[in-house]
């Protein structure tokens, strides 16, 4: 029995007739009733009786129809998942949490513009943007450097056969909501901020600065409120004045218009770019998006 034969019984059964069966599967009806006979055999039922009428489904052919339909149906299901899906183009991005990056994603996908793909996209923590990429659940990272972590940051891509590229540099912004009290400031001091919560990406069990998204990750805070997404984050803001430090690159599109992004007086570089594994060649929808990322450093120029 294969699912040739099981295929070909289900068409018999649909069309009613041997000869317009034959002709949807573009086989001579001869080599089709012998198909169908020498499954009968195997089986040991009559499936179909002929006469000149056409073809009549007996009740022991029925029961095995019934059978033979979801065999096929599962077998569809499997195909559509494992084998069509190769014929998809793939794409998977990591990120610390910028809304630049979502955003470069979301005008990559357009630009693409596939009537059938299989993409991904990982807003998350530092050391899982590293582990992606290293294990291939990722094909680029999205992540920052600056003096205080490159060192550590560099070591750790060269251990795990890694390579950062640098797209762009950005000062050190102070975000937060357009109602909080300092939002209408040209530049915000770390004295000014000290009286109001600052928030920070939790990096879980990897909590060591050089992990933290932010800047300025060794201050010590008067006042700091570790959270898991970026929703949460704006929430916060609006609720506590809360704020975060961050690279100035606002996506209203995303976030909204009510959120500002003010110079930080004590401000640091942050050179913004992505990492992936060493020697690996970056695919179309790869350098689509890389060169989305390198247009929001243009804005900065």
């Amino acid at each position: 029995m294969t699912l040739q034969q099981l295929q070909q019984i289900i068409t018999i059964a649909d069309s009613g007739s041997m000869n317009e069966a034959a002709k949807k599967m573009f086989i001579s009806q001869p080599s089709l009733s012998a198909a169908v006979k020498e499954l009968e055999k195997e089986i040991g039922i009559s499936i179909f009786v002929r006469s000149n009428r056409g073809i009549v489904i007996t009740p022991e052919g029925e029961e095995f129809l019934g059978y033979a339909r979801q065999i096929i149906e599962q077998y569809q299901l499997l195909e559509k998942r494992y084998i069509e899906k190769k014929t998809k183009k793939k794409f998977s991005v990591s990120m610390q949490h910028y809304t630049f990056a979502v955003k470069a994603f979301v005008e990559m996908v357009k630009k693409v513009g596939m009537e059938a793909y299989d993409f991904s996209i990982h807003e998350t923590r530092t050391w899982d943007v590293i582990e992606n990429v290293r294990y291939f659940k990722s094909e680029l990272g999205v992540l920052y450097l600056n003096d205080y972590n490159a060192q550590i940051m560099q070591k750790m891509f060269k251990e795990n056969g890694l390579e950062f590229t640098e797209l762009f540099q950005c000062e050190t912004y102070v975000y937060l909501w357009s109602g909080h009290p300092l939002a209408n400031k040209k530049q915000i001091s770390m004295k000014e901020l000290e009286e109001y919560p600052c928030l920070a990406f939790d990096q879980g069990k990897n909590g060591a600065a050089y992990f933290a998204e932010e800047m300025k990750s060794t201050y010590d805070y008067k006042r700091i409120i570790h959270a898991d997404d970026r929703a949460t984050l704006l929430n916060l803001m609006v609720g506590l004045n809360a704020y975060t430090l961050c690279s100035g690159i606002i996506c209203e599109e995303l976030n909204g218009p009510d959120y500002r992004a003010i110079p930080l007086v004590e401000t640091e570089k942050m050179r913004i770019g992505y990492i992936k594994r060493k020697g690996a060649r970056i695919s179309t929808m790869g350098e689509i998006y890389i060169r989305e990322l390198e247009a929001y450093g243009e804005k900065l120029l």
